[in-house]
């Protein structure tokens, strides 16, 4: 029964997580800001480091059943 939430938990996280990482490198490759307000590397750096971190919380959910 514990397996459910965690294989929901691991593939929403990596979701957002790939979605997150594809959408920064869409933007820094078109030359957009990643963030208004914030320079180019360091939101593009926050927003890398966000989407790996989401993709290492869903391994360790998926490894956890």
């Amino acid at each position: 029964m514990e397996s459910g939430p965690a294989v929901f938990a691991g593939v929403v996280f990596a979701l957002f997580g790939g979605g997150l990482l594809v959408w920064t490198g869409v933007r820094v490759r078109r030359r957009e800001p990643v963030a208004h307000g914030v320079g180019q590397t360091t939101s593009a750096t926050l927003a890398v480091v966000g989407g790996a971190v989401a993709l290492g919380l869903a391994a360790y959910c998926l490894t956890r059943l």
